[in-house]
């Protein structure tokens, strides 16, 4: 390991800030395609960061504990309280964040446990079931079981998402694919000026 390795920088609280402020200026409408791109970059951007902690690791350029904690602040910029004026863009955000708590964890559970046997579809369909009955953690933790996989290269079925009913489920899922992208095109998602 060289010292450039060791100062390897993953996420920044202003990389997130950048990502506040350019959704602080614009006119947010999740039926317009620009809005919705604008989102989803926002949670691709930080699915990224992810990515990248978790190719470090599987390289051997860092190390299990310097993994997890790498994981855990991309998690707390994250996931951290935004305030708006725009209770609807504080929504939407919420979304995003909502859709990206499975990606931390199940990379968390990559790093720590590696990748839990079974199948995708059949992880989440035990998650959709599990929120039908109201268990959520239980819920959540099918879907991050279903997201070691995926981070070992399993195939994410969208037509499984859309099958889906909207709850908290399908937000999780959709984060999943999220995650599936930039595991397939780890390119940074560029902030446009």
């Amino acid at each position: 390991m060289t010292d450039d390795d060791a100062v390897e920088t993953f996420y920044t609280d202003e990389r997130w800030q950048n990502w506040l402020d350019r959704l602080a200026e614009e006119e947010l409408d999740p039926e317009n395609e620009d809005s919705a791109r604008l989102l989803l970059n926002l949670q691709d951007d930080a699915a990224i960061a992810v990515v990248k902690v978790l190719a470090a690791f599987d390289d051997d350029r860092i190390g299990e504990e310097r993994a997890v904690e790498e994981l855990r602040d991309i998690r707390e910029i994250v996931l951290a309280d935004v305030e708006f004026d725009d209770e609807d863009k504080v929504m939407l955000i919420d979304g995003v964040q909502t859709s990206l708590v499975p990606v931390f964890y199940a990379a968390e559970e990559y790093v720590v446990g590696g990748v839990v046997d079974g199948d995708v579809s059949e992880f989440v369909r035990a998650a959709a079931e599990a929120e039908e009955g109201d268990d959520l953690d239980a819920a959540l933790g099918y879907v991050v079981q279903a997201g070691t996989r995926v981070i070992d290269g399993e195939a994410l079925d969208i037509e499984l998402v859309e099958d889906l009913e909207y709850g908290l489920v399908s937000e999780w899922v959709n984060g999943l694919d999220s995650l599936q992208s930039a595991i397939e095109d780890p390119e940074v998602v560029e902030e446009e000026d």
